[in-house]
């Protein structure tokens, strides 16, 4: 982190970075202010200072949330947060001014602004914005529910980062003395290759989330509060108005690929009862599902699991095996198994730096492997879109998980192909259905709780226990019936749902993962060729909807069935050949 601002939380550096985010707002408000005539020239004045400090809020923001998930007791840190989030709701306010002036100008104008050069390259962007602007309140209105949100809205967000930061989980090591984990150490236990530890590793892991349920419970409550107070100010009727307009996705497309997978998972169900009897169990529990089996539990040192995603890599695009080298030797992967790190894992772009930044716990599974060529994909991904306009930069999360899921495809994929043995290919082949079972139950689950505790939340405070039995519920539901013991705690745990910068953080994933299917069998058919349009629909990602991607790169319609079905259904090969490789075990 000191290659983009040293001295981590009192560095100077970022501090100058602060103030002149400030010093650009206050520019950029006084742009708004002068009451000149909005014509080609000014517009692209504002324009010009908006994303600039757009890009040092990306950063900032960037930075000082990888410094606060390696070590969730940075109190400096934190405090520093607290300010980067006090900058964006400046920020925020000034865009809904600016917003509100595009609005203002005639349709005949507007066609005429964007004829210039510069700012017909963001046409779409500056358009989007335009429209939108029309959908939300008065500027002013806007402006106060951003600085409300302050130490609000976003306020209890952060304060996910406090409850974690109390996790504290006690395991017995090897000797019989007794260690102190992290979340993020925690997490890793919980798909052990060692059942008796798995279960002991899940029962402590439901005994220190439930002890944090009320404060869980508050915070959930207040950021769905303030979240649907918000949205019927603004007139909004359906709580997924806010995600689809960020994910740039028709609510038509949303629907086309749940009804795909709903008709589509039941082919899962053969591979769930057959990993059940592998375990000697009438019903995979929670911890089960993602549990491994034959040598996929060997323990893989980082270096070997960096060389082999490199090589997987190469074999597609040496481009993308180039980046992720240097990704490796100069240090931006945080990848250490310690206390006090934050659990899960990330990608963040620092766009100004031209760099990227990954955050994980890696402790040699699978898991973390495929982990690992997810992040990569991830910074590959603003990696090739670092020379655009700022505004053309930002890509929503849907087509994000594509680019990550794509490379979790390539390692894959081609690690089956050189498995060593049956064995290997076994184990390879598994962990290849497992993200099927995450994509199409696991996240469903979650979709299902969200969607059900908006609507019971607008009736008022949900309680815990109600909260734990939305999620078991949507979790049986989605997964068909085919769980022994579930995991009620789940919201509780998943910094997902505290999330405010993005509501509906789940089905994006799905999207990416069915997305970048239908990109992987398209790469196959093509060949080397594939790689040079693969990084074209990269680009694009900031500047089209996801229709108008799926359009002009796949030539598919994304609000018909049919796509989703296709991708969808490339699942039943694999639990075909599983079930094959399993007979008589």
């Amino acid at each position: 982190m000191d290659a983009i601002y040293p001295g981590g939380s009192s560095s100077n550096a970022f501090a100058q970075e602060l103030a002149g985010m400030e010093s650009g707002i206050t520019q950029l408000n006084e742009q708004l202010k002068s009451g000149a005539s909005l014509n080609a020239a000014t517009i692209k004045e504002m324009t010009e200072v908006a994303q600039s400090i757009l890009l040092s809020l990306r950063q900032s923001d960037s930075f000082v949330g990888c410094l606060i998930a390696q070590n969730v007791k940075d109190h400096a840190a934190i405090g520093l947060n607290d300010r980067v989030k006090t900058i964006s709701a400046k920020f925020s306010a000034a865009m809904t001014r600016y917003d509100n002036a595009l609005r203002g100008i005639s349709d005949s104008d507007w066609e005429a602004i964007l004829k210039d050069e510069t700012l017909g390259a963001l046409s779409f962007n500056l358009s989007e914005r335009r429209e939108q602007a029309k959908l939300k309140m008065a500027p002013e209105l806007e402006a106060l529910a951003g600085d409300l949100a302050i130490d609000g809205y976003h306020g209890w967000g952060d304060n996910y980062n406090v409850i974690v930061s109390r996790a504290e989980f006690h395991v017995e090591d090897q000797k019989g003395e007794s260690k102190v984990l992290s979340a993020g150490q925690m997490s890793n236990r919980l798909s052990s290759s060692d059942r008796a530890v798995r279960q002991e590793a899940f029962a402590e892991w439901e005994r220190v989330w439930s002890s944090l349920t009320d404060l869980s419970a508050d915070t959930l409550n207040r950021i769905a509060g303030f979240r649907l107070k918000l949205y019927e100010n603004r007139g909004w009727d359906s709580v997924l108005q806010e995600p689809l307009a960020i994910n740039r996705m028709s609510e038509s497309t949303l629907n086309a690929m749940w009804g795909a997978i709903e008709e589509g998972k039941k082919a899962l169900i053969p591979y769930l009862e057959r990993k059940a009897k592998l375990f000697g169990l009438e019903k995979l529990d929670w911890h089960d599902v993602e549990a491994p089996i034959g040598s996929a539990t060997r323990t893989v040192p980082y270096e070997e699991g960096a060389r082999f995603i490199i090589e997987q890599f190469r074999a597609f695009d040496p481009a993308l095996a180039e980046f992720s080298e240097k990704a490796f030797e100069e240090g931006w992967i945080e990848a250490e198994d310690r206390a006090d790190k934050r659990p899960g894992g990330f990608c963040t772009s620092f766009p100004k730096s031209g760099q990227t930044r990954i955050f994980m716990t890696y402790s040699g599974t699978a898991s973390n492997i495929s982990t690992l060529a997810h992040e990569l994909g991830h910074a590959y991904h603003q990696h090739v879109m670092n020379d655009l306009p700022a505004m053309s930069q930002e890509y929503a999360m849907n087509v994000a998980e594509t680019a990550s899921t794509f490379a979790e495809m390539i390692v894959s994929d081609r690690a089956m192909k050189a498995a060593a043995d049956d064995e290997e290919k076994l184990g390879l082949l598994e962990d290849k259905i497992q993200r099927a079972v995450a994509f199409f139950m696991n996240i469903r689950a979650r979709f299902l709780f969200e969607t059900r505790f908006y609507e019971r939340r607008k009736a008022g405070l949900v309680t815990a226990d109600e909260l734990n039995k939305l999620m078991e519920e949507a979790q049986r539901e989605a997964y068909m019936d085919m769980l022994g013991d579930a995991h009620p705690q789940f919201w509780t745990s998943k910094l997902h749902f505290y999330l405010t910068d993005v509501p509906f953080y789940n089905f994006p994933y799905t999207f990416g993962y069915l997305f970048s299917s239908g990109l992987y069998a398209r790469a196959l058919q093509e060949g080397p060729d594939f790689a040079a349009k693969y990084v074209a629909l990269l680009r694009d990602t900031g500047r089209l909807t996801v229709e108008q991607l799926a359009e002009k790169h796949l030539g598919v319609n994304l609000e018909e069935q049919n796509f989703w079905s296709d991708a969808v259904a490339l699942t039943e090969e694999d639990v075909q050949l599983f079930l094959e490789m399993t007979e008589g075990k």
